[in-house]
């Protein structure tokens, strides 16, 4: 686990909102502090949709950040910054298979309960936190190390300057 201080919110907060930098990754959470505290659990209500949606949109267990981007970006914007958000992004199981495969790690993408990257704005700083789940006992920490370093590379090649907390 890393803690990764943004340095440039504003690059930041407009590639998570409004860009599509986020859109592929899903959302295990979200907590956004204005005048409410609003709260998304990111699982999707399967009985929302019928089978053919499911099927033929790719709807898994949680929502993809594409979808909840809007609500969240309506619940922020105005004058008024927020108190604060959290956003508990994780990668896709497909991702993680590629991930796994690029960086050669000896794991089964169905022993990774998640690969996260949790997202923090509060008392006016912006942070991404690393985060992994397993789901067997190891003390082996290869797979968080990779982890650390993959976000630090995507944050570096979508140049959003960081520095390591």
């Amino acid at each position: 686990m890393v803690a990764l201080k943004v340095e440039d919110m504003k690059q930041f907060t407009s590639s998570l909102f409004i860009g599509n930098l986020f859109d592929g990754f899903l959302v295990r959470e979200a907590e956004i502090v204005t005048f409410n505290t609003f709260r998304i659990d990111g699982k999707v209500q399967r009985d929302y949709y019928t089978e053919a949606e499911l099927e033929e949109k790719h709807i898994g267990e949680l929502s993809r950040w594409e979808a909840l981007k809007p609500i969240c970006f309506a619940l922020i914007k105005g004058k008024k910054l927020p108190g604060s958000f959290r956003i508990v992004f994780q990668l896709s199981l497909s991702r993680t298979e590629e991930f796994l495969e690029k960086r050669q790690l000896p794991v089964r993408a169905d022993q990774i309960s998640g690969l996260y990257m949790n997202v923090r704005y509060e008392g006016g700083s912006l942070y991404c936190v690393t985060g992994t789940s397993v789901n067997y006992f190891t003390m082996d920490k290869t797979l968080e190390n990779e982890w650390d370093d993959a976000v630090k590379e995507f944050l570096r090649d979508n140049k959003i300057p960081y520095v390591s907390d």
